[in-house]
């Protein structure tokens, strides 16, 4: 099996390079020129040929694609639909906040949890994405843009903890003052609620900040729309919950999508406030896109203003989300499901 050579640390590659009767040192250059935009193993040309010839035999150099692209004419936002090397579509969002470049990015081709108000996971999960292919999200945006992404959001497609030793590594390779150098304070980790793989991630030691989608104030409603919930309960979820920040002293975000009918009620943002109280918090509040498929409807925005006042009685920080690229469905998965359906 062919090494894949952007997933690998530069003390990984000097192992593949003096497997290879090559001196260690070969192996920081590798890791130098895949982060100037070599794509290409014959674009090494300090390598001597040989040594590329070889390379080629046992290594490769994954792509992805750009596919389509999409520019918002109301806030600048880009959203790409890549493609990767096996033909399969992932998609990213490139947003520009006065704090910084946020790229929005995937973790899997398309999802396995069956959330009800997302499009990833319409057609379920294809595979998972290898630490290379998160990387090349950000580093085809910086070069077809020429801006510098200096924030991440791993919220795209794909359950990142259902993706975990691949995550880990590319929260690690992304960091890599050799590489990107993006501070880990600087990405969120969305997650859905996968207990174990919290847990596992309080002790990493890696100081990102972890949202959690909970989009519910209690079990029964959380069961209708997040087949997560038929694993996990909210008790133990917020356990988890409780342990990361005990662990790491990182606030928590709580995703909660505003669905009219739903979850929406001023009793139910009682409840979430209620079952929030005390912790080391915030509350991203997010009207919901509207799904065909499911008939839901984003809320009424006298219904948000009403639910944000009342969660924040409970001394719970709570904002309505901004919605960026509104004229080019920004959200993940839209654009990959259009163009399954096209193909």
């Amino acid at each position: 099996m062919r090494s894949d050579l952007l997933s690998m640390f530069p003390e990984e590659l000097s192992e593949l390079c003096v497997s290879l009767g090559q001196p260690k040192y070969r192996g920081k250059q590798i890791f130098e020129g895949l982060y100037k935009g070599k794509r290409e193993l014959s674009e090494f040309t300090s390598l001597p040929k040989a040594f590329r010839d070889s390379l080629e035999e046992n290594a490769f150099i994954p792509t992805a694609d750009i596919k389509r692209k999409l520019v918002s004419k109301i806030d600048g936002t880009v959203k790409y639909l890549y493609e990767l090397h096996d033909g399969n579509t992932v998609e990213s969002v490139f947003m520009r906040y006065h704090h910084g470049n946020t790229m929005c990015i995937s973790t899997q081709v398309g999802c396995r949890m069956g959330c009800a108000f997302c499009a990833s996971t319409k057609a379920g999960l294809v595979r998972s994405l290898m630490p290379s292919e998160m990387l090349l999200q950000i580093l085809e945006a910086e070069r077809d843009l020429g801006e510098r992404v200096s924030n991440i959001v791993l919220m795209g497609m794909g359950e990142p903890l259902d993706n975990y030793d691949n995550v880990i590594k590319f929260l690690k390779l992304v960091n890599h003052e050799g590489g990107l150098n993006i501070g880990l304070r600087h990405i969120s980790l969305s997650t859905c609620g996968l207990v174990d793989k919290i847990d596992r991630l309080a002790d990493e030691g890696l100081p990102v900040t972890l949202s959690i989608s909970l989009h519910a104030p209690n079990d029964e409603i959380r069961r209708q729309t997040m087949p997560i919930a038929n694993k996990w309960s909210i008790k133990q979820l917020l356990d988890a919950c409780r342990r990361y920040t005990d662990k790491t002293s990182r606030r928590i975000s709580f995703e909660y999508a505003l669905i009219a009918g739903v979850n929406d009620s001023r009793e139910n943002a009682h409840e979430l406030g209620r079952l929030l109280t005390g912790m080391l918090c915030h509350v991203n509040l997010i009207p919901v896109n509207p799904i065909k498929e499911k008939n839901f409807q984003r809320s009424e925005k006298n219904a948000i203003k009403v639910f944000t006042e009342t969660v924040e009685t409970y001394k719970i920080s709570a904002t309505v989300r901004r919605r960026l690229g509104s004229d080019i469905n920004a959200s993940c998965g839209q654009l990959r499901a259009s163009d399954l359906e096209e193909g």
